[in-house]
């Protein structure tokens, strides 16, 4: 890997709650103004990781300070506060860990595997906007086989816990019995799909109302599981009927607020959502139990247990994956090079002085200048000298022609 090349900067849970993730989310308006902003700079190849768990930019660039002003120009958090909280990788270590986040090592909640299909979405929007080269193509891909390598040859991603599966635990916890329950899921997406079949399935109510912005969403999956589903604008009127409000929305501000929430009877809420979609001082009133992102991943049952154990398993799969990309890595850099041998030798067969040296009876041909530059290549695999390898090319080269 080319010193100082490959880089991340990111902030996540481990030292971030919710609320400050939030002010760091990148939604794609955001995205797209970062992308720009790169090519400007002449960083060629970059993508940004978005998720309610972790912010990170991830990109060959001349230095981890331009990653951050990039990140930081159209986020509501201020680059001082970034630096305060964020990590920065390189290289070997940058490796590591964008290995561990495609496998969910590095999840909330471990071997969380959706991580793999929102990273396919942020590297997919990088390219479209010509800023994924053969380097990241080459590693995401890379990532993808090990992640999926991981996913059928452990338990890692075993058993059924993440953060919509923690929802229905969290609603268990404090309902003995939920099934004459109302519950109003916002928001259609893929986490609120996902919640809303877990429902279903682990809470067997179908007493469920879908409210999403684009009501065709909201009807269709209502429609396919025999549930109830309502428009936006009768979302005041929804949540004041509810026992139980889960929100999977992706607005920028609470949609579910002190204003539009008149607490009654007990009412559980909870926010699978970054930002904050739930407004925080909800939980101030009284009857009410509100549950956010990171509330919800400290629910720790047997099914964690398990996963735990498979970590080095996970870790064997990822070592081989990170080598087999070095290696590549490492090839790669020294195409220039064996370009330049192979290009020497061709010079030297055609040259006079080279012709009426050899045998006559001899015919080196490009075959045996292939053979050579073969040669050179493994012993540039095997040992760092680059300055030897033009004599000894030629010196194999003379031996063969004489």
């Amino acid at each position: 890997m080319e010193t100082g090349q490959f880089f991340i900067a990111g902030i996540n849970y481990k030292k971030t709650d919710a609320a400050v993730r939030g002010n760091y989310a990148i939604n794609p308006e955001q995205y797209a103004i970062i992308l720009q902003h790169a090519k400007a700079k002449g960083v060629k190849e970059l993508f940004v990781l978005s998720t309610c768990n972790r912010t990170e930019i991830y990109s060959i660039a001349p230095d981890a300070e331009t990653l951050v002003d990039l990140l930081c120009s159209v986020t509501l958090g201020s680059k001082a506060d970034f630096v305060q909280r964020c990590y920065i990788k390189q290289d070997e270590e940058a490796l590591q860990h964008i290995f561990s986040v495609g496998a969910g090592l590095d999840s909330q909640i471990l071997g969380d595997y959706e991580i793999v299909g929102q990273m396919k979405l942020a590297v997919k929007f990088a390219k479209e906007k010509g800023v994924i080269g053969s380097f990241m193509e080459r590693l995401f891909n890379t990532v993808l086989q090990s992640s999926k390598q991981i996913k059928n040859e452990t338990a890692l991603s075993g058993g059924t816990i993440s953060v919509s599966f923690a929802a229905i635990q969290f609603i268990r916890q404090q309902l003995v019995d939920s099934s004459d329950k109302k519950i109003v899921l916002l928001g259609t997406g893929k986490i609120g799909r996902n919640t809303c079949k877990n429902l279903v399935d682990y809470l067997d109510t179908k007493n469920i109302t879908l409210i999403n912005r684009t009501a065709e969403k909201a009807n269709e999956l209502a429609a396919s599981m025999q549930l109830q589903s309502a428009d936006w604008n009768e979302l005041e009127q929804e949540i004041n009927s509810a026992d139980i409000i889960i929100v999977a929305t992706n607005a920028e501000q609470p949609v579910v607020t002190t204003q539009n929430l008149q607490v009654g009877n007990k009412k559980i809420l909870i926010d699978l959502s970054i930002p904050h979609n739930i407004d925080p001082s909800l939980a101030q009133q009284e009857n009410v139990v509100l549950a956010n992102v990171d509330d919800l991943s400290k629910i720790n049952d047997q099914t964690l247990q398990k996963r735990k154990a498979e970590v080095p398993k996970a870790m064997n799969i990822i070592r081989q994956h990170m080598n087999e990309f070095m290696i590549w890595n490492h090839q790669r850099r020294h195409v220039p090079i064996l370009k330049a041998v192979k290009q020497k030798l061709h010079d030297m067969h055609s040259c006079g002085l080279f012709l009426t040296s050899r045998r006559a009876s001899e015919d080196i041909n490009t075959e045996a200048i292939q053979k050579v530059v073969n040669n050179v290549a493994v012993k540039m695999r095997n040992r760092h000298q680059p300055g030897c390898y033009y004599i000894e090319a030629i010196n194999d080269f003379m031996t063969s022609s004489h």
